[in-house]
């Protein structure tokens, strides 16, 4: 199982790494916290102080239109904010 889907690249994601060491992905939805923490480890060779993970549920729209009723959902996933040691970091442009 793949457990890092892509990197979460965003101005607050962004801020965070250059200030706390954290970077953001969105992951698979069964992963754990250790199976995130060692395949971040793995794939860019750092070492993993903390993980928090979100789940997002899917939103569903409803949009009145002329022809009627249109509806839609976004897809649900999993985001893993991991904080790395003092002194490293990860640099998606160059990694991946």
């Amino acid at each position: 199982m793949s457990i890092i889907i892509k990197p979460i690249i965003t101005e607050k994601i962004t801020k965070e790494g250059e200030t706390f060491n954290r970077f953001g992905f969105v992951v698979d939805k069964r992963a754990n916290k250790i199976q995130i923490k060692n395949a971040v480890e793995a794939a860019f060779g750092v070492n993993v102080v903390a993980v928090n993970t979100m789940n997002y549920r899917a939103d569903r729209s409803v949009k009145y239109t002329k022809s009627g009723l249109i509806s839609g959902k976004t897809s649900a996933y999993k985001k893993a904010v991991v904080q790395v040691q003092e002194g490293e970091t990860i640099d998606f442009y160059t990694n991946i």
